[in-house]
């Protein structure tokens, strides 16, 4: 990302069904291996192969059933378990630095709700789905890989329904993210990464990013939308002025004799992206607040693409769904990622994943219907297409409708911390920082609103709250120096 190149490359092999082989061979003797066991051993097996990332050739897949792997339980559970959608997936990769990483989880239990909820029900799970595309080393991307998710969940509230619980979403991704960065660079390690970060409950969809790894959906009908933003400098003029705002400088690298080549990049470190985790030699401005997106699918489903720009960098939107059009996602994720390296070699770590959402009592995506088009139209779509900023509008009607619920890109904190983000019920107070969870006296909670004593919109009363820490971070990252002039 600090070059400006990014790659693609195709996976061509599966550990997991590897080592489940052997498994089944070194089982051999007198008896057989009754089939519950092999079933248990194989889906374990392909967790931990599909929890990874870094180096070489890689593919995977699985289906699951978005509402838990639970059996039995209540008719009323039962029932909503059967209206739950299927999770096919499949993951495919090839690296060339080593510093792409990803995460497939569909066994997340969502902390318990409310007191008449009960604990083993078997749609009390969510899925998880992740793309981390590392620049200068891995760490960073393995660091965010391994807690990002914790952090997450820790921010949430509790005591929640269900419906709360995706209310409160959006926020808890915001103060996680957050936390991921900070603790991160307190390591003091100059590695930064991507992060785009997607949780399936049900039907609805969130999304939460940053940098330049992307996320679609190709909706049941053909209609191919952005649920990120591309945080790169070069192409999106808020986030250039934002960077400058808060005293950074975005030019291109000047070479012998004054001339300006590559992309526009942020001074000092000469980074490309306006928000990533990490990069702590490049300045607070950079920002690890993500863009935030959720979406409710109707019953009809739809596929998720999830990528490295190694993708995006050789196909638009448009041309990545509709090159796997009609494949399982396993096949799929693998098509888009040979449709990138034909078009424009590998050069990059690249990672894709494709997720189906499958209506109940289907076991394959139903095929998406070819859009007729002729060739000026989808020339000037295919343009719109790659626009970073381009976003989810109403689609479709009737029983293809895409609803959004929930969308905000701010980089203030006091803006995506505030308590009408999650309906009254905040994960903090006086005595909890919103970012890092850790307790606090009365006497130090700061608001996430408060200024200087000379700010008219200062608003030191309400909450969240933040410890002296967090509430320095998000004084640099937005542009805010020292001025003398105590804080309340």
């Amino acid at each position: 990302m600090r070059d400006g190149s990014r790659g693609r490359g195709m996976s061509s092999s599966s550990s997991a069904a590897a080592h489940h082989h052997q498994h089944r061979r070194q089982g051999g003797g007198s008896g057989l291996v009754p089939l519950a066991a092999l079933i248990k051993e194989e889906a374990r097996t392909e967790r931990r192969a599909c929890a990874g990332g870094g180096g070489g050739t890689r593919i995977c897949a699985r289906d699951e059933d978005a509402g838990g792997s639970g059996v039995g339980g209540e008719p009323a559970e039962e029932e909503a378990r059967r209206q739950r959608p299927l999770l096919r997936y499949g993951c495919a990769a090839q690296s060339k630095k080593g510093e792409d990483f990803f995460l497939l989880r569909t066994d997340c239990p969502r902390p318990s709700t409310s007191a008449s909820s009960s604990a083993a029900s078997p749609h009390q799970t969510f899925a998880v789905f992740a793309v981390l595309d590392g620049h200068n080393g891995n760490a960073a991307a393995i660091y965010t890989r391994d807690n990002l998710l914790n952090h997450v969940l820790s921010a949430m509230p509790r005591g929640l329904s269900r419906e709360e619980w995706l209310h409160a979403l959006p926020q808890a991704l915001v103060a996680g993210f957050v936390k991921t960065d900070k603790e991160f660079q307190s390591k003091g390690q100059t590695s930064g990464t991507t992060a785009t970060f997607v949780i399936i409950d049900g039907w609805t969809i969130t999304v939460a990013s940053v940098g330049d790894s992307r996320c679609i959906l190709d909706a049941q009908g053909g209609t191919v939308s952005l649920l990120t933003v591309d945080h790169r400098l070069e192409e999106n003029v808020e986030e250039r002025e934002r960077v400058t705002a808060s005293g950074g400088e975005v030019g291109r690298l000047s070479v012998v004799g004054g001339a300006e080549i590559g992309p526009l990049r942020c001074w000092p470190g000469g980074l490309c992206l306006s928000r990533s985790i990490g990069d702590i030699d490049v300045g607070e401005f950079i920002v690890p607040i993500p863009y935030v997106k959720q979406v409710k699918l109707s019953n009809a489903g739809g596929r998720l693409i999830i990528a490295s720009d190694g993708i995006w960098d050789a196909l638009s939107s448009e041309a990545a769904a509709k090159s796997c059009r009609g494949l399982p996602a396993e096949l799929a994720a693998k098509q888009v990622v040979k449709e990138a390296l034909r078009t424009r070699g590998l050069k990059d770590d690249t990672t894709c994943i494709v997720v189906d959402i499958i209506p109940p009592g289907q076991t394959i995506r139903p095929p998406s219907p070819p859009k007729k088009m002729n060739k000026l139209k989808s020339l000037i779509f295919r343009k719109k297409a790659k626009e970073p900023s381009q976003k989810l509008t109403k689609q479709h009607s009737g029983a293809d409708a895409v609803e959004e619920i929930f969308e905000e890109g701010s980089a203030m904190l006091s803006e995506r911390l505030g308590p009408d983000l999650n309906g009254g019920h905040t994960s903090s107070s006086l005595f909890t920082c919103a970012i890092c969870q850790v307790d606090l006296e009365p006497s130090e909670g700061i608001s996430v609103h408060a200024g200087s004593i000379f700010s008219s919109s200062s608003r030191p009363w309400e909450g969240p709250f933040l410890c002296s820490n967090c509430r320095d971070k998000k004084d640099a990252m937005e542009g805010k120096r020292p001025s003398g002039v105590k804080v309340l």
